[in-house]
């Protein structure tokens, strides 16, 4: 069938099988090079194959919990949306969330997502005690930060290509109720958003909406909002009655693709002047739900189809943090003169990184969406030479159109995970459009 990911580009044909037990997964890798996949929320070519594509979501049961320590162990098919909807009542939260929770649990492991508390928590690997790895036909090997540590640290970021996940640890938090305490920070240019991230590096979450069209002395005029989980005794006494409750959402849906022309330096630029506004005038401290704190775009069924069907790319960026300020300012100048803006434009501080091919680097990290086109494409090149010269590093959760030789330069820790996929012949069993493309 023809494939792709949540960017819908590129597309691949590839052979789909859906096993729903292990002993399956084992019979699917004997057919030859595959990759797994999950819920299909990578933007590129990451979870899709030229040969076999393993969807693994029916390998979807939660299989224990300690409420002692918060430990979950579930098969890798299970949706974060299924945790969370089952253990948020109880007052458990994820400690690593990406921007949508309609992710699987292998797939969050397999990219290394990282949310908006990358700076106080880490990337997802720092919340998962082990997993359980297929790495050949019915060959299982459960790795740990003390058994196969190696196993683990390729896995964990290594975007399936160790072998599939079939179940994980991973521990939840404790919350009080289902609110977060936001703080919004209207910050006029690019300097004063780095220094409200810096000034607020206590805040368990934090993250930017940034105007990559502003230009001249509002260049990268951002809204920096930080969180909080509420406590019961900030909570009003309707809102403490039911801590968890939150207020029913209408559900948005896209039900068709834009016209390529939906999206263009003018409406884009329209939507960035609103949204600054906005963002300015509710600048503040006040309550929001879980849902419009950690995944506002979940919100708006099929969103991907904005973007017509020709699809978009994400392009993301982890700049070291005593370049980030000079590499930021150069991005966001290539990209206002352009004019080929994205409205979806991200800021986060990331903490400290990890090992494997794991994305964050301390410093900044900038996520932008581009619509498909020659122009936007040809962009997206030139904002790869400018991040290589400030010592950049890629996403490959959100990479479509990346070269190999741009991905070799940017990544010093490729040859490493090369000679551990050969070595273990894991490189002649797994491989998708993307492994391919990048010489993984």
């Amino acid at each position: 069938m023809n494939l792709s990911g949540w960017g819908r580009f590129p597309q691949v044909d590839s052979r789909v099988l859906r096993p729903r037990t292990p002993e399956a997964v084992a019979d699917a890798l004997a057919g030859g090079r595959a990759i797994p996949r999950g819920n299909g929320r990578a933007y590129g070519d990451a979870a899709v194959s030229h040969g076999v594509t393993l969807d693994l979501r029916g390998l979807d049961r939660m299989l224990a919990f300690d409420p002692a320590t918060g430990q979950l162990v579930a098969e890798a098919g299970v949706l974060l949306s299924d945790i969370i909807d089952a253990f948020l009542p109880r007052g458990w939260f994820p400690l690593v969330t990406p921007g949508t929770r309609f992710v699987t649990l292998g797939g969050m492991i397999a990219a290394d997502v990282h949310g908006k508390n990358h700076h106080r928590a880490g990337s997802m690997a720092e919340s998962v005690d082990w997993v359980e790895v297929m790495v050949a036909p019915g060959q299982v090997r459960r790795a740990a930060r003390d058994e196969n540590p190696e196993l683990f640290e390729m896995t964990c970021g290594g975007m399936g290509l160790t072998g599939p996940i079939l179940r994980a640890a991973i521990r939840l938090q404790r919350v009080d109720s289902g609110w977060i305490r936001q703080d919004s920070i209207a910050a006029p240019d690019l300097d004063a958003a780095l220094a409200a991230f810096e000034a607020r590096m206590a805040a368990t979450y934090s993250v930017a909406w940034i105007d990559c069209l502003a230009s001249g002395r509002s260049l990268g005029r951002s809204i920096v909002m930080t969180g909080e989980h509420a406590r019961l005794a900030e909570l009003d006494n309707r809102r403490r009655l039911r801590p968890f409750a939150i207020p029913a959402k209408r559900r948005l849906s896209v039900p068709f693709d834009l016209p390529g022309l939906a999206l263009n330096r003018w409406t884009v630029g329209a939507f960035n002047a609103a949204y600054w506004r906005q963002g300015r005038r509710g600048a503040g401290p006040r309550l929001v739900d879980w849902q419009s704190y950690f995944y506002p775009l979940d919100a708006i069924d099929g969103w991907n189809r904005i973007y017509g069907r020709r699809g978009f790319a994400q392009w993301q960026v982890a700049l070291p943090l005593d370049r980030a300020a000079v590499g930021l300012r150069a991005l966001l100048a290539e990209i206002a003169a352009a004019g080929q803006g994205s409205f979806l434009a991200v800021l986060k501080r990331f903490g400290p990184g990890r090992g494997g091919l794991s994305f964050p680097v301390e410093g900044y990290t900038l996520a932008l969406d581009f619509p498909a086109t020659p122009a936007a494409l040809a962009l997206m090149d030139r904002l790869d030479a400018l991040a290589l010269a400030q010592g950049g590093r890629f996403y490959l959760a959100k990479d479509a159109r990346m070269t190999a030789a741009t991905f070799a330069r940017a990544e010093p820790r490729l040859p490493g995970f090369q000679r551990f996929r050969s070595a273990a012949g894991l490189d002649l069993r797994f491989a998708s459009a993307q492994s391919e493309r990048l010489n993984l």
